[in-house]
């Protein structure tokens, strides 16, 4: 077989590259730190050499550009690793760094990650291996995402209300809006913003709280800007919740933008007193006021400044908040003035659409995700691009009271969810669960309500370690406490309820007694509601961190979790898909991973290899370790006496090891596109497994299942694991084939290939992401099969799919030590190429040759796999399946010999075109099959592929009310649109039930 060779680069001049950062450093960035400067050079000396073997895998691959990129990489890095506090403030910031190297956030967040992978250990090394966490580059990342977000939602909701010229210019102050010109009101008002979140809001915080925020301001300018510059009729009555023919301002904004009115005035309060404290302006009761602003507008509650906002004070107030926010210690390295202008260089050309920003530099496409997370929590933040939760509320889809769907917009929609539903709920057990909890072989009330104070208060503790939190800070915490709880004590309680039905019985001691369980709960009711929210602070997987859990527990009760909770958001939905589908792809194979503990029961001969990793994960914590870790405060309940673990094993149970540097491959990166349900498409269904499975899975391993069978509860579990695994492997496969154009035929070999190598080839799978693997299958079996494909192609394609990292080909995880012993010295991690011809062709050689000589993957007999299962027998592992039929993904593709796709119509671009109506509209996109000539033969070409002559009618069902779990997937797209006889077929849609 031939392997493959790493396309040779042109190195840089080696000799004078040291000089070329030095210069950079004193010359362009005019810096004369000699400290920072020694340490730069001393960490530029130490990856010199990765840049070097790695130019063409930085940026778009131009020596000079790569050059540049680490010149910043290594400049930020020390700026944030540095210990003296004083000195970092001396350094340069980012968005100097960055203008300096001719660079912009976007494209520096996006290489950032593969810059850390290589040198992870050197910065171990260096720094100490908390590193990661003192640079917070995460939350950096996602704090800009959220900024590029919440100045897009505020420039939609000025040029809503206001005229957007500059307040200055007297020939346009009635005119049309010019684009370029920059208001000084609008100036004025995210000045404003700014200085409210850094002096209230408090550093990092939520995105949900920075949109109250920003609507509190929206709510300033109202009452403040003169009114020429408005683009309103104060009298117009549906724009405006009108009460006694008077504008009630905060009403009509918090039914505009899905806030609270106590929220709001809250806000309104603290920004008052920031106005009064930097600007010293004296606040005077609205009702006492007679300006012309406050004509016809309801005054009650508010507060007036007479000279905020007049021409002659409005330059001079401005230069305050300008002054104010340079005496703040900016750590989070942006300067947040850049929002106010889209011109800005640093933040690249592009415009933004849903929770996606397209970045036009260098003619390629830049994502950004909306979280992520957080989601991403929030990666994996929610999928805002999305249409709105099932269960939205009602507001009239006219004027301004109906918003324009957007990740901010979604995020207060869904924000409502946990304000009207989970908030008015007891925070406490309540009288049918305590049943359930009373009827154990013993009372277990007082563990579960203990376990859930101190779990909540380890996820939002008060105040961070060693540091006092502001009161708002606190306020927060609790309150996020407060929903976590009672959204768990919801969940539970209908969990019972169901699997008291199966059993026939109350007493549930198995599963309400299992310690790891109830985290698991804890942390999925938390995680929600951090996504919901959109922290910075506390993104994914925080929550497994500070509970002890990990990615394999947690991925244990996602799917339960949607099933007993009816009325989550379909984004919240959507969220936990993606979130399961993160798990599976990489982060359950990580180190620390009890998957492992779980793995050598159920497959003895893969002990030594796990053992010899180091990958077994370490015992959780106690609930007294937690506890004493945060210093509990009172208002917990006392300790209950401690028991034996008995046959749950939970006490001593395994955890994730913290210590470890958590590769950045696990994290989604925030400059790809969000990850649809893809996994839950196939998952739709009632489960396999009836709900008393759920026990099992968080049994002891060596216990046998109580569903029979003969397994052990391991081998129960690493089935159903290893079932998902494979189905979300046949999705990417399918998506790829799709891309490539391959035969079904090669389909299947790939497919079969893959199952193989989970099966007996475990090992691949340690510490790697499944993709890799799916990556190298693809181009061994074309290999074997002579067709001619070259990775380059593979990975090119790669790169469009939904989930693609670059990290997955740049950077692959290879046991350094293994490879000492084989005479070869290398990094801990190396490119896909290099993977494929060192570590996956040898692994996998006889599979390969198997293929060769009958032609498939799949028709290999029993005999042979037993022989060549290096890995030992595993019987969770059965006989390789055959491609599973799995539904077209959404947007799916409707001719056979034509690039012609059809999707839901975005629900931003359908309320443009109707307000009113019951009807779903879909969005139909193509290639051209020639040469471009217009959009409008292009589309006649694809309506003409698409229909032929034959007229369609109905609308295709997204509802289908039959799911279990109330999702709205893109298999449901496929149940309501197929091909039949070479023809589309629609089905018609169903009224709501």
């Amino acid at each position: 077989m031939d392997e493959l060779k790493e396309i040779q680069h042109q190195d840089l001049p080696e000799t004078t590259i040291e000089a070329r950062f030095e210069n950079f450093f004193k010359n362009d960035l005019q810096l004369d730190e000699e400290i920072f400067l020694a340490q730069a050079m001393k960490l530029f000396a130490e990856t010199k050499s990765i840049l070097l073997a790695n130019i063409s895998a930085v940026g778009t691959g131009m020596p000079e550009e790569a050059e540049r990129y680490w010149f910043a990489f290594v400049l930020f890095t020390v700026r944030r690793l540095m210990d003296n506090g004083s000195t970092i403030q001396k350094g340069p910031t980012l968005c100097q760094i960055l203008r300096k190297a001719r660079l912009n956030i976007v494209d520096f967040f996006k290489e950032l990650p593969q810059f850390l992978i290589k040198v992870g250990s050197i910065l171990s090394n260096l720094y100490g291996g908390d590193w990661e966490k003192r640079i917070e580059a995460k939350e950096i990342q996602t704090n800009f995402v959220h900024l590029v977000l919440l100045s897009k939602h505020y420039k939609r909701a000025y040029q809503q209300f206001f005229l957007t010229v500059d307040a200055s210019d007297e020939k346009h102050s009635t005119g049309d809006n010019h684009p370029g010109c920059v208001s000084d009101y609008y100036r004025f008002g995210w000045l404003l913003f700014l200085a409210l979140r850094e002096h209230v809001l408090g550093r990092f915080k939520d995105l949900v709280t920075c949109t109250n925020g920003l609507v509190c301001v929206v709510a300033l300018l109202l009452i403040h800007v003169p009114a020429q510059f408005r683009k309103f009729d104060i009298h117009d009555s549906e724009r405006f919740v009108m009460t006694n023919g008077k504008a009630d301002i905060l009403a009509s904004l918090c039914k505009t933008y899905e806030t609270s009115e106590d929220e709001l005035r809250k806000m309104l309060e603290k920004a008052n007193d920031v106005i009064t404290t930097i600007l010293k302006k004296k606040a005077c009761l609205a009702a006492e006021c007679t300006p012309q602003n406050l004509e016809n507008i309801v005054t009650d509650g508010l507060v007036y400044f007479e000279d905020l906002m007049d021409k002659p004070s409005l330059a001079t107030n401005m230069m305050l908040l300008e002054k104010d926010y340079d005496t703040i210690p900016n750590k989070g390295e942006l300067d947040e003035r850049i929002f106010i202008s889209d011109d800005d260089c640093l933040l690249g050309s592009g415009t933004l659409s849903g929770d996606v920003i397209n970045m036009r530099g260098n003619g390629t496409k830049r994502k950004f995700d909306s979280v992520s997370s957080p989601t991403k929590t929030v990666t994996s933040p929610l999928s805002c691009h999305l249409s709105p939760p099932r269960h939205s509320y009602d507001v009239p889809a006219v004027g301004l009271s109906r918003m324009v769907a957007t990740p901010v917009s979604t995020a207060m929609t869904t924000a409502k969810w946990l304000r009207t539903v989970v908030a008015p709920l007891p925070s406490k057990p309540s009288a049918e669960l305590e049943r359930f909890l009373s009827s154990c072989d013993r009372d277990v009330t007082a563990d579960v309500i203990r376990r859930a104070h101190i779990i909540l208060e380890a996820i939002f503790p008060s105040s961070g370690p060693g540091q006092s939190a502001s009161l708002m800070d606190n306020i927060w915490a609790e309150q996020r406490r407060l929903e976590a709880m009672k959204l768990y004590y919801r969940v539970l309680q209908a969990m019972c309820t169901a699997e008291s039905q199966i059993l026939h019985a109350i007493n549930l001691t198995s599963l309400l007694t299992n310690e790891r369980f109830h985290r698991c709960m804890l942390a999925c009711s938390a995680e929600l509601v951090l996504a919901t929210h959109k922290t910075v602070t506390m993104l994914f997987p925080t929550v497994l961190e500070r509970t002890g859990i990990t990615a394999f527990d947690l991925s244990k009760v996602i799917e339960s979790f949607i099933r007993h909770e009816e009325s989550l958001p379909r984004e919240l939905r959507r969220h936990l898909n993606s979130l399961e589908e993160r798990l599976l792809e990489s982060m359950v194979w990580e180190k620390g991973s009890s998957m492992y503990n779980t793995l050598i029961v159920a497959r003895p001969a893969l002990s030594a290899e796990i053992n010899r990793l180091g990958l077994l994960a370490e015992p959780m914590p106690s609930l007294d370790a937690i506890a004493m870790h945060i210093d509990m405060s009172c208002g917990v309940p006392p300790a209950v006496p401690k028991h034996e673990h008995g046959q749950n094993g939970d006490i001593r149970s395994p955890k994730k090891t913290s210590t470890e540097y958590r590769s950045v491959l696990v994290e989604r990166n925030s400059f790809t596109s969000p990850v649809k349900d893809r996994l839950m498409a196939l998952n739709n269904t009632k489960s396999k497994f009836p709900p008393p499975a759920l026990q099992s899975a968080f049994a002891s391993p060596t216990r046998p299942n109580p569903g029979g069978g003969g397994e052990t509860c391991a081998e129960t579990a690493v089935n159903v694991f290893f079932s998902k695994i494979i189905k979300l492997a046949a999705v990417r496969i399918n998506g790829m084939v799709e891309r490539l154009q391959l035969s079904q035929q090669l389909r299947e070999s790939v497919y079969c290939l893959f199952q193989k190598i989970l099966g007996q080839r475990t090992t691949l799978f340690f510490n790697r992401h499944i993709d890799q693997i799916i990556l190298c299958c693809f181009y061994g079996v074309t290999k074997i099969s002579q067709r001619n494909l070259t990775f380059k192609e593979i990975i090119f394609n790669y790169r469009k799919q939904p989930q693609c990292k670059p990290q997955v080909f740049r950077s692959v995880y290879v046991d350094s030590t293994a490879m000492h012993r084989k005479g070869k010295s290398g990094p801990d991690h190396i490119d896909i190429i290099t993977f494929y011809n060192e570590i996956f062709v040898p692994a996998v050689k006889p599979l390969l040759f198997e293929f060769a000589s009958t032609g498939s993957v799949q028709s290999t007999s029993c005999g042979q796999e037993a022989r060549n299962n290096n890995d030992g027998p595993c019987p969770a592992s059965p006989k390789p399946s055959p491609f599973p039929s799995i539904p077209d993904m959404s947007p799916r593709k409707v001719s056979s010999t034509h690039n012609v796709y059809v999707s839901p119509l975005r629900s931003s671009k359908m309320d443009a075109l109707i307000s009113h109506s019951s009807k779903s509209y879909y969005a139909c996109v193509g290639e051209s099959t020639h040469a471009y000539q217009s959009p409008s033969k292009d589309l006649s070409a694809i309506n003409k592929h698409l229909n032929g002559t034959r007229k369609l009618r109905g609308t295709l069902n997204f509802d289908n009310v039959d799911v279990d779990v109330g999702l709205v997937t893109d298999s449901m797209v496929a149940n309501s649109l197929y091909l039949k006889n070479g023809k589309i077929s629609l089905k018609t849609e169903q009224p709501d039930s």
